[in-house]
């Protein structure tokens, strides 16, 4: 007895602060430490128990993997192995970088998280107040659709009228959207994120990680209907105007492997994923792929200096999952 309880007590001595008698818990890292993977949460301070809450999930404290990986042109990079729980390979993971429109990833968890894709949207005419050059599907003052179009031009097209337009109707505005978004980065333990619109147009008060990108990634793949989306190639729908009438729209990815332009490694499945580019981000893209087993992997490139880059460093770090 007295050993079971020494062995207690010096299990609960590192989590003491002042006096146990206050509850309180030291913990090393904090939701504020540059690491988000470290993050602990404490869920049953009176019991004496602090959990992790990366416990299922790959961790990465610094760069690691193979020296064969060339991703010099790449600014941050991460393979995940997620059933396996490992961190194949990773390059300045936490490290705050624009994610240009991986932003939308986010963007879709949090609008499927909160509505249901039936929900009726109508746009105001906000979704034309955007930067010029902007990617854009046409979406006007007063046109409606239901939520599971709008995130189909979102995911495939990265339409950012579709964002403002779903921002709007799911929270009210976009300021009130990109607090749902934050509040879910917390919940993820996303601690390194910051949003502070549903696009991912620039602003120096938005930005991620390729760490903090896996864990909202890790997330969406769990809703059928992003998994579904990522895999398209092209999208025709139809939605009605102002006045009724019916408008048709026709919209392809923006992703290279789904075009079927870009190399992708033997053995390996591209499910789809989400591209990103803007002057101030680079060139972005997360992929959610499987093995010759079918086990499911997250891999993620930011800030790369050009699409053939992104695209020959993206396939080679794929090539990590053979070996």
């Amino acid at each position: 007895m007295l050993k079971k309880l020494s062995c207690i007590l010096f299990l609960l001595i590192p989590f003491c602060t002042v006096g146990c008698s206050q509850a309180g818990y030291s913990m090393p890292y904090t939701a504020d430490s540059e690491v988000s993977s470290f993050r602990v949460v404490n869920l049953e301070q009176e019991r004496g128990t602090a959990i992790p809450f990366a416990s299922e999930l790959c961790v990465v404290n610094s760069n690691t993997g193979s020296s064969d990986v060339d991703m010099s042109n790449a600014e941050g990079a991460g393979l995940f192995d997620i059933n396996g729980r490992n961190t194949i390979y990773a390059k300045n993971a936490h490290e705050k970088l624009y994610p240009a429109s991986l932003t939308k990833v986010m963007t879709t968890l949090v609008a499927l998280k909160h509505s249901s894709g039936d929900l009726m949207l109508t746009a105001t005419a906000n979704v034309r107040n955007l930067e010029a050059g902007a990617q854009v599907c046409g979406i006007k003052e007063g046109d409606q659709m239901t939520l599971d179009q709008a995130l189909h031009l979102l995911l495939i097209n990265s339409a950012n009228d579709a964002a403002v337009m779903i921002a709007e109707g799911v929270a009210g505005s976009v300021e009130a959207f990109a607090d749902m978004m934050n509040q879910e980065a917390l919940a993820l333990g996303a601690t390194n994120t910051h949003f502070v619109n549903p696009h991912g147009l620039p602003d120096e008060d938005h930005y991620t990680t390729v760490y903090d990108m896996y864990l909202i990634m890790n997330a969406a793949i769990n809703y059928s209907a992003f998994t579904e989306i990522i895999q398209m190639d092209s999208y025709t729908t139809v939605y009605t105007d102002k006045n009724g009438a019916s408008r048709e729209v026709s919209v392809s990815s923006t992703n290279r492997y789904m075009q079927g332009t870009a190399e992708i490694p033997g053995g390996i499945t591209i499910i789809g994923g989400k591209t990103g580019t803007t002057n101030a981000a680079g060139h972005c893209l997360i992929l959610l792929s499987r093995d010759a087993a079918s086990n499911p992997y997250i891999s993620v490139i930011m800030r790369a200096d050009g699409g053939d880059f992104l695209y020959s460093q993206m396939t080679d770090l794929l090539e990590e999952i053979n070996k």
